[in-house]
């Protein structure tokens, strides 16, 4: 990565990575190119980003992209096997298996430290991380290939434009609930005083038409 003049933040992070699009056309896998690459993803990953690996074997980090807050159980189960497939298919061991094991757990979870080697990662919640058995399906493989587009995003500056994204829709939400509020509120005061001024206009007596016909008799 390029650094920024106090050397203390990247300015660019420009890393070399594959996307495939899902079978049902609405979900991005994305992994990197090599090893190095799965280092650049796993510092600049995003909350909404899924990581996927073949158990206790070496594969590539693949990851999938979801909508923000969508609960890791939500996963749709073709998406799911969409996943799992691409990276059984690379993993040098794992692809020449029947099955194999693999898991997954959103990208917050991971925990890199300082003594790991490239690509090796721990957990910060290793209950929260999930297994699954797939077969080998090559067809699958063969259908997210044909999505397959090679790109060098930067992912530092990505990260950063999602993060304002996030504090930008929060600004608008906080503003719209305290309008909601407002608007609540002005609408209780407005039910609170109704009765009132009902009151004060039944408190004055009009006059009676009688009283008002004697009148104009005493004035002739």
């Amino acid at each position: 990565p390029c650094y920024a003049d106090d050397n203390t933040l990247p300015a660019s992070v420009v890393a070399m990575v594959y996307y495939f699009t899902s079978r049902c056309g609405k979900y991005t896998l994305y992994m990197g190119k090599d090893k190095y690459e799965n280092e650049e993803l796993i510092a600049y990953g995003l909350p909404c980003d899924v990581w996927f690996h073949v158990d206790d074997l070496s594969s590539a980090h693949v990851y999938l992209r979801l909508v923000e807050g969508t609960p890791i159980g939500d996963i749709p189960e073709e998406v799911l096997l969409d996943c799992c497939s691409l990276v059984k298919a690379n993993s040098i061991a794992g692809c020449k298996k029947s099955s194999v094991y693999v898991i997954y757990t959103y990208w917050k979870n991971l925990k890199k430290t300082a003594d790991m080697v490239e690509g090796q990662v721990s957990y910060h919640r290793p209950q929260n991380v999930r297994r699954v058995l797939v077969e080998k399906n090559n067809p699958i493989v063969n259908a997210l290939n044909k999505t397959k587009v090679w790109r060098e995003p930067d992912l530092y500056m990505d990260k950063q434009e999602y993060e304002r994204n996030i504090i930008e829709n929060e600004k608008a939400r906080r503003r719209a609930e305290a309008k909601s509020k407002r608007v609540e509120a002005e609408e209780a005061k407005r039910i609170r005083d109704a009765p009132i001024l009902d009151k004060a206009f039944d408190g004055e007596k009009l006059p009676q038409r009688t009283e008002v016909a004697d009148t104009f008799d005493d004035f002739f």
